[in-house]
């Protein structure tokens, strides 16, 4: 017996439900978002880099 009873026909898989079709808006917030990870990424990366390096001479 589950913890917590499913209602409807659906299961639920997440807190937000989600919509059949994504509106044109959401894919270049997906994009953006790939984008804001990438540099967050490189720029942790040249920041460790020159603490690294500062700290080595």
């Amino acid at each position: 017996m589950p913890l917590f009873p499913i209602t409807g026909d659906r299961r639920r898989r997440g807190a937000t439900p989600r919509r059949e079709s994504a509106p044109d808006g959401v894919r270049f917030d997906r994009w953006l978002d790939r984008l804001v990870d990438i540099a967050v990424i490189i720029a942790l990366l040249v920041g460790g880099t020159a603490l690294v390096l500062t700290l080595l001479r």
